[in-house]
């Protein structure tokens, strides 16, 4: 089972490279921040959406609102 502080501080910390995202389990949706961020790292913008958007997700993981692939809730 997954932990969801596991996920929350893989997303604030490291989640521009999509590392949670590859914790939970969506790796496509990893392979794309991942991509991004390394692809568009010259222009700022992009990158700093990728933070935003993992940011986001790190906060749906510690309040319950996101689950892993397989659609199970992270454990507390």
């Amino acid at each position: 089972m997954r932990s969801k502080l596991a996920a929350f501080f893989l997303a604030i910390f490291f989640g521009g490279f999509g590392v949670h995202n590859f914790y939970l389990g969506y790796d496509s949706k990893a392979l794309i921040q991942l991509s991004c961020s390394l692809i568009f790292s010259w222009t700022f913008i992009v990158p700093i959406g990728i933070w935003i958007w993992a940011f986001v997700e790190g906060i749906m993981a510690i309040t319950g609102s996101l689950k892993d692939a397989d659609g199970t809730e992270l454990a507390g």
